[in-house]
């Protein structure tokens, strides 16, 4: 029998959804591949072209598992609470890691990979302190910087002719200019949902 004021409709249950599934593999398999590209890259020493086209597969491959780790949570409906964190964690730690090392090996001045590394896991930060005020969706402008950064290390890793790998330093310029711009476009709409949030 129903009691007063109780819905008298059937209750749909709600499935789990279980952290063990595709999205969540493919972002634990960009962990495991980037010692992988660490390897890869101080075997090559930046000279033998060999490695260096290794670790660059081995880079571009990681680098795709982020788009579509992405796809498959969305499109199925596998969006956890590990891959909400675990995802950006994964993306910095492969690109960042691959700053470092160009750096190490004086191809990018330490102080632009200083520049993004600080862009990057701030904003990481940034996205935690307003998790619970909503989310910030990516925009074309944060599309477009991750774009460039990948553009740009793979330029680096690849043994090209001097001519071409001339070119690199270019894009890197244009994927610090767009990180730090879209850093501080992310800033202000995190600073604006902690006063309009839902929970203000």
């Amino acid at each position: 029998m129903t009691e007063p004021g109780a819905s008298a409709g059937p209750r749909t249950a709600v499935a789990a959804v279980p952290v063990v599934n595709a999205a969540n593999a493919l972002t634990g398999l960009r962990m495991v591949l980037v010692p992988v590209f660490v390897v890869f890259v101080v075997l090559s020493e930046m000279t033998h072209p060999g490695w260096r086209i290794a670790a660059c597969l081995t880079f571009v491959v990681a680098s795709a598992t982020d788009l579509i780790d992405g796809w498959i949570a969305r499109r199925y409906a596998l969006v956890t609470s590990f891959g909400k964190v675990a995802d950006p964690i994964a993306d910095k730690a492969l690109t960042g890691t691959a700053l470092v090392l160009l750096s190490w090996y004086d191809l990018v001045p330490w102080w632009v990979t200083g520049l993004i590394l600080v862009r990057e896991w701030g904003i990481t930060l940034i996205r935690f302190w307003v998790l619970r005020h909503g989310v910030i969706a990516a925009s074309r402008g944060g599309k477009a910087k991750t774009a460039l950064q990948i553009t740009a290390i793979v330029w680096y890793l690849l043994p090209l002719p001097s001519v071409l790998a001339a070119v690199a330093p270019w894009i890197m310029a244009a994927a610090l200019l767009v990180t730090v711009a879209t850093g501080l476009d992310y800033l202000v709409r995190a600073l604006r949902l902690r006063r309009t949030g839902p929970d203000r």
